[in-house]
């Protein structure tokens, strides 16, 4: 990962470099400049030589202030571009349609494409860096070496002697900041998942639990970063202090010199300012195995991420359409231990999971949560095999919409036309019903008919009234400033505008009321499912909401992991008692 990003930003770093560099040699002619103006004017009294020596030093910071300036400007544009790039490529992994094969959950993910990915992007900022350094201690030693030998053999001699003896520090500061970027990681995961929880949690009354927890994993996240932290302010002071110790040192030892007559007045000043200008590039490189060692922890967790396999193959089957059927054969995953499932095209099909776990499970299957060795018997879509299609193809046919959904921040309109495609129907970025007629464009109103449709289905029409703004509310991350029913209601409306030809729903009623749910019920009936000859949507509904068991055509059991007893909703209350006890309320 460190070599890739030196490669692909090879141009601007080498030019930027070689200003930096030109920069540090600039720096380093200060004090040499100044020492040639007290024995070349001031010395000799001569005006002449004075004003000439200070035009000289006047342009000298002129080029030292322009190389500077563009060779900054190159390198964090070169920074924000790799960080950039990283950013995507690690948001284009995660994202997927095949997932990826990591332990990493959603909070980690976050920070591995945030700061991981620009921690590793200030490679290109330390390069340049430690070039300057390395530049300006060279111009030194060599100025010194012209004044003196001595002088500037304590500094050739001295310099690697300082950063050897501080190597001795960088696997403990390696290991410090590896941990610690572990750890933050974890309590950021932690922390997304207690927020996107929190009502269920508040629910159950397991927020105290909840809040345990974080706290446990912040404080071993803070003790990690206090560990890091005292692992690189020791380093620090001691690359300080060796520095400090050295440029002492060089500049005893001229004024012991110049007492001698050995070296002049401007020598001596020279040297001086160069003993103390040595200090900053001293400290540079003996801080180099502190910033390499977090930019290569970040560039670790990156590449991890990057290099992980995709959880489902490219699979060469494509299901079959447009009017797909879906079938499950002595599967087993999960809770699911040996499940026969058949719906046929057009169907609406109700299931009610005694066991909750024998649901969900059956959702993770569907929505290609499992890599295929994780179970076992076929699972067929539209005639194809799933473990052998291609997720994107998969995905124009099949959509799951989860319990637990999220929305995004932005506006309600924006939420619902999320998810539609030409593809999927007739709602390609619908228009507002409030922009008013469509002016004679027949694909307009039809996304306007589209849409409306959809909000009346979903019942979230009911939530657009509620707001001033309408369909332009503005909502928080998550949905924050929604309650659940209308959380529910504006994520059901925005799978309904799909028009995928299979949908599966989880419980997508379970946080609204009573008349709510039998409105919602027979808006998917009418929408996905209308009397004559409609499209031929497939729909199958994991709940064990009786309103919405009441509109389907056919309600499959599920209980200890197997198909128990199937049959219409009226003929099932009729018959099985565990099944009135499942869904009459």
């Amino acid at each position: 990962m460190l070599r890739r990003t030196l490669t692909r930003n090879a141009r601007r770093l080498a030019l930027g470099t070689v200003l930096i560099s030109l920069h540090q040699v600039c720096e380093s002619l200060v004090p040499i400049f100044i020492g040639a103006v007290v024995d070349q004017a001031i010395a000799p009294a001569d005006p002449y030589a004075l004003g000439a020596w200070l035009a000289g030093l006047a342009a000298l910071f002129l080029a030292l202030t322009l190389v500077w300036r563009f060779g900054a400007r190159l390198l964090m544009r070169a920074i924000a571009q790799e960080a950039h790039l990283l950013r995507v490529e690690v948001a284009a992994k995660a994202t997927d349609p095949r997932g990826i094969r990591t332990e990493l959950r959603t909070g980690d993910l976050l920070t591995v494409a945030g700061t991981d990915a620009e921690n590793t992007s200030y490679l290109l900022d330390y390069v340049p860096r430690i070039a300057g350094a390395v530049t300006a201690t060279a111009v030194s030693a060599v100025a010194l070496l012209v004044i003196d030998v001595p002088l500037g053999l304590a500094v050739l001699a001295g310099t690697p002697l300082v950063l050897a003896a501080l190597q001795a520090g960088t696997p403990r500061i390696t290991r410090r900041v590896a941990e610690q970027q572990e750890l933050a990681g974890r309590a950021a995961s932690l922390a997304t998942d207690l927020v996107s929880g929190l009502r269920p949690l508040r629910g159950i009354g397991a927020e105290a639990a909840a809040a345990r927890r974080y706290r446990a994993a912040n404080r071993e996240s803070m003790l990690a970063m206090i560990r890091a932290a005292r692992a690189q302010g020791g380093y620090l002071a001691a690359s300080t202090a060796s520095g400090a110790l050295l440029a002492c040192g060089v500049a005893v030892l001229a004024g012991w010199f110049a007492l001698d007559g050995r070296i002049t007045v401007g020598a001596f000043i020279t040297v001086i300012g160069l003993a103390q200008f040595l200090m900053e590039p001293m400290t540079t490189l003996a801080m180099v195995p502190s910033w390499v060692a977090a930019a290569r922890a970040s560039a670790d967790r990156v590449a991890k991420v990057l290099a992980a396999e995709p959880l489902l193959p490219d699979g060469p089957q494509t299901p079959r359409t447009p009017a797909p059927g879906l079938v499950l054969r002595a599967v087993r995953y999960g809770t699911l231990d040996g499940v026969d499932l058949e719906v046929r095209p057009g169907e609406f099909v109700g299931v009610v999971a005694h066991r909750a776990a024998d649901g969900e499970s059956l959702v993770r299957l569907l929505a290609v949560e499992a890599a295929p060795e994780e179970y076992a018997g076929e699972i067929l879509v539209g005639g194809a095999a799933l473990a052998r299609t291609h997720p994107a193809r998969l995905r124009e046919v099949l959509l799951v919409e989860p319990h637990h959904t999220d929305l995004f921040s932005g506006t309600i309109m924006a939420n619902i036309t999320a998810g539609a495609t030409a593809a999927g129907g007739a709602a390609s970025r619908p228009a507002a019903p409030s922009a008013g007629p469509a002016g004679g464009d027949p694909e307009a109103a039809e996304r306007i008919d589209a849409l409306a449709e959809v909000l009346t289905a979903s019942a979230a029409d009911q939530v657009v009234t509620a707001h001033p703004d309408g369909l332009e509310h503005v909502i928080a991350e998550r949905g924050a400033g929604l309650s659940g029913g209308q959380r529910q209601r504006v994520a059901l409306a925005r799978a309904l505008l799909a028009r995928p030809p299979i949908l599966v729903l989880h419980d997508p009623t379970t946080a609204v009321d009573s008349v709510t749910e039998h409105a919602i019920a027979n808006g998917i009936r009418a929408l996905r499912h209308p009397p004559g000859d409609g499209p031929p949507y497939t729909t199958v509904v994991v709940t064990s909401s009786p309103a919405m068991l009441a509109v389907t055509d056919r309600v499959v059991v599920l209980d200890g992991g197997r198909v128990v007893a199937e049959g219409t909703h009226r003929e099932l209350v009729a018959a099985d008692a565990d099944y009135r006890r499942a869904v009459l309320r």
